[in-house]
């Protein structure tokens, strides 16, 4: 995993929007078009969104980090490794779809598609364990992201999502040891203290959604 490297690429393109509040003015502009599902404050909206978007792109290496740590720690690094490495490639190596996208911005796409695998790796190992690999809920968060990213181009950045994950999770790589022993520990109390830096990332950025209304919506 080259972790810097996308830390470095995150600090530039926050370099980037200081300096061209280029989605700033992005977010002006979808501010009376958003999904009536995504609950704002009165004050400081567009600032909120920003600051939303901006940590939602910087979280990405730290989730990368974790999962590709507690991979290890579980002994299934074999199997989630390639994984992650596909989410990394979306930052570094941009699939055609999203290419051409400068600064934080741009980013989001990239942010997305690695929240996303993550999302979808999880939702598999609680298939299969009842458990997820990775206690963390990033759920409300994606769904805020694809509402700003929209439709259909956020369903095509899904469909990427759903095909980089086929065929590199097979039955087989639930049915081992380690992955059982790996879900025993996830209810230890040592193993809940240290994912609790994990706040839901829209709650402490005061964005929530209405989860009841977006499904009435669709």
């Amino acid at each position: 995993m080259n972790i810097p490297a996308l830390r470095e690429l995150i600090q530039h393109a926050n370099r980037h929007e200081a300096g061209s509040k280029q989605l700033s003015a992005q977010l002006a502009t979808q501010l009376e078009h958003l999904h009536p599902s995504i609950r704002l404050p009165d004050t400081d909206t567009l600032g909120v969104l920003t600051r939303f978007v901006s940590a939602y792109i910087e979280q990405v290496p730290d989730v990368l980090e974790a999962a590709n740590q507690v991979a290890r720690e579980a002994g299934i690094e074999a199997q989630i490794k390639p994984v992650l490495k596909v989410a990394e490639q979306f930052f570094l190596q941009p699939p055609a779809l999203i290419s051409g996208h400068d600064g934080l911005d741009g980013l989001l796409d990239e942010a997305y598609l690695a929240h996303r695998l993550v999302e979808e790796v999880n939702d598999r190992y609680i298939t299969h364990l009842g458990q997820p690999l990775i206690p963390l809920n990033t759920t409300v968060a994606n769904l805020i992201a694809h509402q700003l990213i929209g439709e259909p181009f956020a369903n095509q950045l899904d469909e990427a999502v759903h095909h980089a994950v086929d065929g590199m999770l097979d039955e087989a790589s639930f049915d081992q040891a380690s992955v059982r022993a790996y879900r025993e520990r996830l209810s230890d109390p040592q193993t809940e203290a240290a994912w609790k830096r994990w706040p839901c990332l829209s709650g402490q950025l005061g964005v929530e959604l209405q989860l009841d209304e977006s499904r009435a919506a669709g």
